[in-house]
């Protein structure tokens, strides 16, 4: 993948150069070359899901545009995480993401293959499952109830200022209207989820699939 601007070993000091501005204490080099280690895994990741979002140019990775640097953050961290279970470096690679791009999503988490970040600022995922070909916009929150995590399916969009939360089963193909919480709730999928009365909800058969609008698939 072609790295606009940058070559491996500078855009892992562009990184760290970031992670000592903002936590200076003086643990930054270390750093270096954990990112050097997992860097090429990590970008092998992040061009699988550019490849396949309609709006990027396949095969090219701009450090500069947001929601593309927002995933490579994650990938980064996850996959160091993943890989040898360092707390230390993913914490820094978490708080950089959530400094530059408003977004709480810890290392932890397994999202999936292929997902698109719309806008990152207030963005909140929890400890879920979450399906292929998700679509996340700002605001945008998955959570639990009582320790219970949702299950969201393949496909799923989520508009801004919507939430995802608890025993909620949210089936394939779903997108849920702007503003719109599933709380608790499952949804049949292949379906457009709007707000009802007294905080019901009303699924509507979607006509296509949300998700085609915005991946390759």
């Amino acid at each position: 993948m072609e790295l606009i601007d940058q070559t491996l070993e500078s855009l892992a000091a562009y990184t760290c150069a970031q992670v000592a501005a903002l936590v200076p204490d003086g643990k930054a080099e270390a750093l270096l070359p954990v990112i050097a280690r997992h860097q090429p895994e990590a970008l092998a990741r992040l061009e699988r899901c550019i490849a396949a979002v309609r709006m990027w140019q396949p095969g090219r990775f701009n450090y500069l545009h947001s929601s593309q640097y927002c995933q490579y953050l994650y990938y980064l961290a996850n996959t160091i995480w993943r890989n040898e279970g360092d707390a230390q470096a993913c914490t820094r690679l978490f708080l950089l993401n959530k400094a530059l791009n408003g977004i709480d999503l810890f290392y932890e988490i397994e999202l999936p293959e292929v997902f698109f970040i719309g806008h990152s600022v207030g963005i909140v995922l929890a400890k879920a499952t979450y399906g292929n070909y998700l679509v996340l916009y700002q605001n945008s929150t998955v959570g639990k109830n009582h320790g219970v995590a949702p299950v969201i399916g393949d496909g799923v969009v989520m508009y801004p200022n919507t939430a995802i939360i608890g025993r909620s089963h949210v089936g394939d193909g779903s997108v849920i209207a702007q503003g719109v919480s599933v709380v608790n709730r499952d949804t049949p999928g292949h379906c457009l989820v709007y707000a009802g009365h007294g905080g019901d909800l009303v699924c509507k058969p979607a006509r296509e699939p949300g998700a085609a609008e915005y991946f390759r698939i």
